[in-house]
């Protein structure tokens, strides 16, 4: 412990440096002005900036790419709460109940608790990363694809929940998702699979496009056609309005630790990353609750957990990329690169070959995340008044920063339309009452519980015992089945309340048509 204090404390003095300081703060500002933009996200931002730093030195290169990436995050949540357009997939979750919050006049305390949520879970994965990498990396490594592809395959059922009503329309929803997630070349074989002879679909779906599709695009045209303009509740508000009230902050408490222990866990697995992260987190926060019927109708819990989880297994991130050389996701893979390109191979010795560059990122952390409360906290109120533009004028410019942000991701058109084709299948299933949040899931999961499933039979030489024999991989299967079973057995008392319910309704039936002598007498 006093070990790990010395050196967090040489960090400090290495990030609060001024030039140091300087680039963290160009970081955590250009991050959070990107991650408001929909579609643009953090892939493209650290894209471009990139070369600048291909002439300063590593320590600030890497804490200006680091501040772009989790700055971005902040500003993510921004759209997804007022607008409905989730600028990064990890977002799309808090579109759930973040934008029926804004729709009520809720949209200074929905900001408001993203904020605080995501300051409490970046926090911990911070605190996590200083003290606890080693263990935690040496645990990361008694993940093989057995106990991965279990693990998945528990988040798979879990995010059948996410859909409101029926548990059969979620999973379809679900397998619908997993469906687009095998679009692309099989890494095995090399043939490709469901691409309909498009070679744009040889590298599979774009992640981001589908986000935007089915949530943003979707929305647009649900309201394209109202008379009315579009209740989002007020715009002026005063800095008091903007935050959460003592009995919203006694709502949120719960659900932000709750989910800041889901991201921290999903960080501690190689692969995983903050979107899989939230969406458990968002599934988890609705078993929980008493009032899950209510999730999607507004509930705090449903933001405070997710952003919670995305922040606490965004700074988690950093510790399989930096101990192991293992990236999270594919943001994480691009700060893997450009660690490369100046010449620093993460892995077990970063920490002792450059503790300035692993001690300095960490102490940055603490600092970046105070920066950007401190930016975020005043900047609600002008977020807010985006709200004030007309209906009309509001979306269509959105829609257009949504174009430009998928057409920069591959710079092709191809990613522009396939958000229309999304956009107008999320409008389609909406209007046939299916929820489109378990196709994000089930198109993340998807192709690694394939990826993880076929490397598990390679190492067993085809035997399935080894999801078994594996004492992890066995626990995550036997969660799996108690919540298959519970399913069934919630589904079971329904449908026999619905008989009982159903021959009472009967015999009153026909009594009244024996009374009457209606046509509730059978005899």
């Amino acid at each position: 412990m006093s070990t790990a204090l010395a050196d967090l404390w040489h960090g400090f003095a290495v990030a609060l440096q001024p030039a140091n300081l300087v680039w963290c703060f160009a970081g955590v500002l250009l991050g959070n002005l990107v991650g408001v933009l929909p579609g643009l996200g953090v892939l493209s931002a650290v894209s471009i900036l990139l070369p600048l730093t291909f002439g300063m030195k590593p320590v600030a290169a890497i804490l200006m790419l680091a501040g772009i990436y989790y700055g971005s995050q902040y500003g993510g949540a921004i759209c997804s709460i007022l607008l409905n357009l989730p600028c990064h997939p990890p977002h799309a979750v808090t579109c759930l109940d973040g934008f029926p919050l804004t729709r009520q006049g809720k949209a200074g305390t929905a900001l408001g608790i993203s904020i605080i949520a995501a300051c409490v879970g970046a926090t911990f994965g911070i605190t996590e990363m200083t003290f606890f990498a080693p263990v935690v990396a040496r645990f990361a490594l008694d993940f093989g694809p057995a106990e991965i592809c279990s693990l998945m395959l528990l988040g798979l059922l879990a995010g059948s929940t996410l859909a409101r009503g029926s548990p059969l329309k979620g999973v379809a929803m679900t397998l619908f998702g997993q469906m687009l997630g095998l679009a692309g070349v099989d890494m095995n074989t090399g043939v490709p699979r469901f691409t309909f002879g498009f070679v744009n679909l040889y590298d599979g779906v774009e992640l981001v496009a589908l986000a935007l599709g089915l949530f943003g695009i979707a929305e647009f045209l649900k309201s394209v056609n109202r008379i009315a303009p579009l209740h989002l509740g007020p715009t002026r508000l005063r800095l008091r309005d903007l935050l959460p009230s003592r009995a919203e902050l006694r709502i949120a408490w719960l659900p932000m630790i709750r989910g800041t222990l889901v991201g921290s866990l999903c960080a501690m697995v190689p692969g995983t990353g903050p979107t899989i992260a939230s969406f458990v987190a968002y599934a988890a926060e609705k078993k929980f609750s008493r009032t899950p019927e209510r999730f999607g109708t507004g509930m705090i819990a449903g933001v405070a957990s997710p952003e919670a989880a995305t922040h606490s297994s965004i700074q988690g991130d950093f510790i399989p990329t930096m101990s192991m050389g293992i990236p999270g996701d594919s943001g994480m893979a691009l700060l893997l690169g450009a660690l490369m390109i100046q010449g620093i191979t993460p892995g077990p010795l970063l920490i002792s070959e450059h503790p300035d560059v692993f001690w300095g990122l960490i102490a940055s952390f603490w600092v970046g995340n105070l920066m950007l409360v401190i930016l975020n906290v005043p900047l609600i109120g002008i977020w807010v008044r985006l709200l004030a533009i007309p209906y009309r004028l509001l979306y269509p410019s959105a829609m257009f920063f949504v174009c430009i942000g998928v057409f920069s991701a591959k710079n092709s058109l191809f990613e522009v339309g396939e958000t229309l084709v999304f956009g107008v299948v999320g409008y389609l299933l909406i209007r046939l009452r299916f929820h489109v949040a378990p196709i994000l899931l089930g198109f993340v999961l998807g192709p690694r519980i394939e990826e993880n499933f076929r490397n598990a039979l390679a190492i067993s030489n085809g035997s399935l015992g080894i999801f078994v024999i594996r004492p992890i991989s066995a626990v995550f299967l036997a969660v799996c089945l108690i919540l298959v079973l519970a399913q069934i057995y919630a589904w079971s008392r329904g449908g026999v309340h619905r008989g009982a319910t159903a021959g009472r309704t009967l015999r009153v039936a026909g009594h009244a048509g024996g009374d009457h002598g209606g046509i509730g007498d059978t005899d």
